[in-house]
């Protein structure tokens, strides 16, 4: 008789005819009664290479012991990951968004191959957590995108004997302050020993803890649960209990498509303007609408941020991490606090077969908490995001204005070729109080893969001369942890010949964040003059992953996908 779920699994397990792949798997352990259960994959991105993923093998062993407990059999895998923050201001940073395309592909691959009736996909680092929903998305079985959970602040010790919270943010602004001269190797070194105490993903509202709360409020990862710290107390039961979840949607076959739909990334979206969540959100969530067939365009961020209230106190713009804002209620608050002020709708389905607002309903506010404001007196009165276009970036650009007090910049371009030559000039004190520092041909085929400005922008933050007074533009991408004046994504890039090529050194940049637009102020025919003349640099890359990536990906403002 076959047991409850057990659907995509029976023609590779069951009868007569399937004796030599189950005397494999009993080779490895596995027992007659385990393969005649339903099979649920348990896609691992473990790695020792950083502490964002360190963890995930004990996470792995409790969501696996609750999905045995609920009667399934869990067989586990691994897949590749890139840590942003290690790679960061290397060559190595180019692999991180390629990562994404490689994790999805891969999960899926295994999934496919190996006919699971239901996935679990365990992540902890920027891309890995989309990449699994991506997956997720392409197999349509029951699924879910567990975190693994955020790494404790650091304490740092003051001459005054105070200790105060720090993050990785922390470490690269120090070593901005290190080569201005205002921080000694001593300093330095105190900085770099004590920001990352433990296992677990960078605690600010970067990147990770962006894309973790967010796919809580979509409803792919099960919330409250997804969202402990990664080295709580807590955290085994919360995985084992995710294990349970995922049996649960497994006998009912409640696929991902039943709760990823255009209301509940319209959701989404909304939590990441409010939370002042990172601005990779937009290329990750353009790529999950694809994978899904949701029309989504990216001025539809622009569209819900700009009714979104700004509301949560979170690094970088604000004073707290993630453990702190899971104290406070976590996404369930979050959740409850938007469905109250009409920011979300409470109608869409989750992992758990109950609605966001059912779930919501289930919110515990701790009591004097003052991570996740009211709607009634928000930070800001509009969400994080903003979308820029104009004619130099006549697809889109994006900004993440939470941690910027600026709404409008206009000066001399300086124009650098990469990230490493931007650097090095304000390493060596080279840039000016009002200039537009544009960055090129990093974009999604020119860089190949994207690549994050984080030490650039750090390096800027921890300059009192530079940080109040200059912009950035790239083709490429900013850190969930950037601050500061800083516009993203350009598109077109630099590469496929977009305005961004056009840009001389001196022009006068104008960044217009009321009017969303993004000006070079020279005139159509000299630009159309100077891109006539166009040609595209020799690609870095001539053969393997990233020339393969190069050639297949498309725009940022589509996603910077593959398919």
């Amino acid at each position: 008789m076959t047991i409850q779920g057990k659907r995509q699994s029976i023609p590779l397990t069951e009868g007569p005819n399937r004796a030599a792949a189950r005397s494999y798997l009993r080779g490895i352990g596995f027992t007659k009664e385990d393969l005649h259960k339903p099979i649920i994959g348990v896609a691992n991105t473990w790695t020792e290479i950083g502490p964002c993923n360190f963890h995930l093998r004990d996470v792995a062993e409790a969501v696996k012991q609750g999905i045995r407990e609920a009667g399934g059999t869990p067989m586990e895998f691994n897949t590749v990951t890139i840590s942003d923050g290690i790679t960061m201001g290397t060559q190595g940073m180019k692999a991180s968004l390629v990562s994404r395309e490689v994790i999805a592909d891969s999960v899926e691959l295994v999934a496919r191959g190996n006919l699971f009736d239901g996935i679990v996909g365990i992540g902890g680092c920027d891309k890995n957590m989309p990449a699994i929903i991506m997956a997720l998305c392409r197999l349509n079985i029951p699924g879910i995108m567990l975190y693994g959970g955020s790494i404790a602040p650091g304490k740092l010790k003051g001459p005054d004997g105070t200790t105060k919270d720090i993050t990785i943010l922390n470490v690269f602004e120090a070593i901005g302050s290190h080569a201005a001269g205002t921080l000694d190797d001593a300093g330095l070194e105190a900085v770099e020993a004590n920001a990352c105490p433990g296992a677990g993903a960078c605690g600010g509202q970067f990147t990770a803890n962006t894309m973790a709360m967010a796919s809580e409020i979509l409803g792919i990862s099960p919330i409250q649960l997804s969202g402990v710290p990664a080295l709580s107390a807590e955290k085994h039961e919360a995985s084992r209990q995710a294990g349970h979840i995922l049996m649960e949607a497994v006998r009912a076959n409640r696929r991902p498509s039943d709760i990823i739909t255009r209301t509940s990334i319209e959701n989404a979206i909304a939590s990441v303007a409010a939370s002042g969540g990172s601005t990779n959100a937009v290329l990750h969530f353009l790529a999950i609408a694809r994978e899904m067939g949701i029309p989504l365009n990216i001025d539809d961020f622009d569209r819900i941020s700009d009714k979104t209230p700004f509301m949560c106190d979170l690094s970088p713009a604000g004073k707290y991490v993630a453990s702190d804002y899971q104290a406070a209620g976590g996404s369930r608050l979050l959740a409850q606090r938007m469905l109250k002020a009409g920011m979300i709708d409470g109608s869409a389905m989750t992992i758990s077969g109950r609605t966001i607002a059912e779930e919501a309903n289930d919110a515990i506010e701790t009591p004097g908490q003052q991570v996740i404001k009211t709607f009634e007196a928000p930070i800001k009165a509009h969400g994080g995001l903003v979308i820029l276009k104009g004619n130099l970036s006549p697809e889109g650009s994006v900004m993440k204005i939470a941690a910027a007090d600026r709404v409008e910049h206009r000066g001399p371009a300086r124009v650098f070729e990469s990230e490493d030559e931007c650097f090095l000039a304000v390493q060596n004190q080279q840039i000016n109080p009002g200039d537009v520092l544009v960055i090129r041909y990093e974009g999604p085929k020119g860089g190949p893969g994207m690549r994050e400005m984080l030490q650039v922008t750090a390096a800027i933050s921890s300059n009192p001369h530079l940080s109040a007074t200059v912009a950035l533009m790239t083709d490429g991408r900013f850190s969930g942890a950037t601050r500061g004046f800083t516009v993203g994504h350009v598109a077109p890039e630099a590469f496929v010949g977009g305005p961004i090529a056009a840009v001389r050194e001196g022009d006068i940049i104008h960044f217009d964040i009321a009017g969303r637009k993004l000006t070079l102020e020279v005139s159509e025919e000299e630009i159309a003059s100077r891109l006539a003349n166009f040609k595209a640099p020799e690609p870095r890359f001539k053969k393997g992953v990233f020339a393969k990536y190069a050639k297949s990906v498309s725009s940022a403002a589509e996603g910077a996908i593959t398919i």
